[in-house]
């Protein structure tokens, strides 16, 4: 049962973030525009919560049911509009500018998405690390003294234990190139290199 609500929670939050870079998209380039923004709302139906902000008194609101969300721009199709809001109508700016407010919802998306995978790049991940079977008897990597336990620290000189690389190195080796891999020893013991590729290197995440 928790297992369920963290998944339902999980959810909720990802696609409330996901809604509201959509619809704040839609806002700022209405801003920018000149368009009169009316309500920001996350979610449809009855209004839970709301608050009045800004020079137009924009309402910014959460509605009951948060599968959506919002943006309500001054438009004199849907009802009377104040003689003051008319020239700051929806439906009176230029194609250009109500085009680019329509598209601005899934640009933010997109933006959001380019955000996400750069900072996940950055941060980097959780991964397996490149533990090391036993190597096979009379191979470079036995001559070299790594030994079950050891894990990859270098793959040709630069910094990884990622079984990933690691296993691009072998599929390095196996096409005759020449590289070094560097390990360290579970136990205290001296690191390790093997200068030359295995015939048939074994690896154990």
């Amino acid at each position: 049962m928790i297992d369920v609500l963290q998944k339902l929670l999980a959810f909720a939050v990802t696609l409330g973030v996901l809604i509201t870079f959509h619809e704040l998209g839609h806002y700022f380039v209405a801003r920018l525009a000149g368009v009169k923004v009316l309500r920001f709302s996350i979610g449809f139906g009855r209004v839970v919560w709301s608050r009045r902000v800004g020079p137009d008194a924009t309402e910014w609101a959460i509605s009951a049911v948060p599968l959506g969300g919002y943006v309500k721009m001054v438009d004199e199709r849907e009802g009377e509009t104040a003689p003051g809001d008319r020239p700051r109508a929806f439906n009176r700016q230029s194609v250009w500018k109500r085009s680019a407010i329509v598209a601005a919802g899934p640009l933010a998306n997109l933006l959001l998405a380019v955000l996400l995978f750069t900072g996940t790049y950055l941060a980097g991940v959780p991964g397996q690390r490149a533990v090391l079977a036993s190597p096979p008897e009379a191979s470079p990597a036995a001559a070299a003294g790594l030994a079950t336990g050891d894990v990859v620290t270098a793959v040709d000189g630069s910094a990884s234990s990622s079984i990933w690389v690691c296993r691009s190195f072998v599929t390095w080796c196996r096409a005759s190139r020449r590289r070094s891999l560097g390990s360290r020893r579970a136990m205290p013991s001296s690191p390790s290199t093997a200068s030359r590729c295995a015939r048939r290197p074994t690896l154990r995440p």
